[in-house]
């Protein structure tokens, strides 16, 4: 026979003492209710305020070929659009803060700190689709100003946001950038 050593003791004293003094149902019950916890996780708010401070770059044009304009909507290089990832609802029959008739507006957006060379400020952009019709083609912008990969989807500007839309409306059409407060 094998003898035991200290660690084996030690670990046998430990197991026995919890055994003892925990039942099964209590055990799972943990367990149960550990594992809801962690499934509510994604239900908590985000803090999106770290790309405030990205909005510096934007201001010193530090970002290669980024120089911000703030007369063309309809531009890629429109300030609004730092962080867009998709096509610009002013070409497709919508605007900055509407979407195009026959479309619903998604119900989650992104959010990015977008700089204003027209009053030199930032400003919160909260990115939305607007979904339920094709794809509109048009004025496809890529603009990655402070974009994260897909595992920190509060700064991925490549998801699709049209899940959780109404009825049919799961296609992704364009994208407004209304303001939702200065930065």
């Amino acid at each position: 026979m094998l003898e035991k050593t200290k660690f084996d003791q030690v670990f046998e004293s430990l197991s026995r003492t919890i055994a003892g003094r925990t039942s099964r149902r209590g055990f799972i019950g943990k367990v149960g209710t550990a594992l809801a916890g962690v499934a509510l996780v994604p239900l908590l708010p985000v803090d999106r305020r770290g790309r405030v401070s990205r909005s510096a770059h934007a201001a010193s044009g530090t970002r290669e070929g980024w120089k911000p304009q703030d007369n063309d909507p309809s531009q890629c290089d429109y300030w609004r659009h730092c962080s867009i990832d998709g096509n610009i609802c002013d070409c497709c029959g919508g605007s900055l803060t509407n979407c195009p008739p026959g479309t619903k507006l998604s119900p989650s957006s992104w959010v990015a700190s977008c700089y204003n060379p027209g009053d030199k400020q930032s400003y919160l952009i909260a990115y939305r689709d607007c979904c339920g019709k094709n794809v509109c083609g048009r004025c496809g912008c890529l603009n990655t100003e402070g974009e994260l990969p897909v595992y920190r989807p509060e700064f991925a500007n490549d998801i699709i946001w049209c899940f959780g839309a109404e009825d049919d409306a799961m296609t992704y059409h364009c994208t407004i950038s209304p303001i939702v407060g200065k930065a």
